[in-house]
Order: C-alpha cells, then structure tokens, then sequence
C-alpha cells in the first residue's frame, strides 16, 4: 500500500479557520476588542452630550430674548460634553494606536466628536473597518 491510497483523513488535512492577517505592528486582537468597545461607547455619549450642547444653545441663543436669563444649570452642559469629549480623544487615540491607522484617519475620527451626529457616523464606520481587518 502505497502512501497515495491511503484514504483516511491526516490530522493536518482538518479545515480550521486562519485569523485575518492584522496589519504589521498592531494590538492583539483581545486588546483592540477592548479598544473598539471603549472607543464606541465613548462616541456614543459624545454624540449624546453634543446634541444635548446644539440643544442648549439654541434655546439659549434663539429661543430667549435675553441669554442671560437662561438658568444657570445650562453652563454645565457645555462642561459634561467637554468631559466626555476629552475622553473620546483619549480613547479614539488608543484605538488608532492599537489598529495603526493613519494619523489623518485618527485626526479625523477625533474631529468627529465636534460635528453634531458625526460621532455616530464614524463610530460606525470605524467598527465595520476594525471588525473587518481585525476579524472581530
């Protein structure tokens, strides 16, 4: 019996499923799951806060006829929408490091969060991208 009639199946010749090549130097996959999570929770409550912003500034500047009339609670929206927008930085940064994305894709995802309803439009193009190159 020659080795070609063999028919039983080798253990080599059992299909796995390979990873996606991930691009040369990136994060472990384990670690940009991470990232991505904390990068698009982040764009979320950004987007949020920002919309919560436009929201204020119209009653503020258009709706009342004296801004300063407006109640003195409304300052703290600019300043929670800041918070979180400094840590959208943060971690939009981390993400691009650990994905090695280009610095303008990482700039402008970072500029996303200052554009009412762009957060969310990046964040979802963003995970389909990581998801895609990382097999996530």
């Amino acid at each position: 019996m020659s080795a070609s009639d063999n028919s039983a199946p080798s253990p080599v010749a059992t299909e796995t499923t390979a990873p996606a090549a991930r691009p040369l130097g990136s994060a472990a996959p384990e670690k940009i799951r991470g990232a991505l999570t904390r990068y698009r929770v982040l764009a979320y409550i950004t987007g949020i806060w920002l919309l919560v912003l436009c929201g204020e500034m119209v009653y503020k500047y258009l709706l009342l006829d004296d801004s300063s009339t407006a109640p003195h609670w409304l300052f703290y929206i600019g300043q929670v929408h800041g918070l979180f927008y400094m840590l959208y930085l943060v971690f939009t940064i981390d993400l691009g490091i650990k994905a090695r994305w280009q610095p303008m894709t990482t700039f402008l995802t970072c500029l996303a969060g200052t554009i009412p309803f762009l957060s969310f439009v990046f964040e979802h193009n963003r995970t389909r991208e990581v998801k895609a190159a990382f097999g996530l």
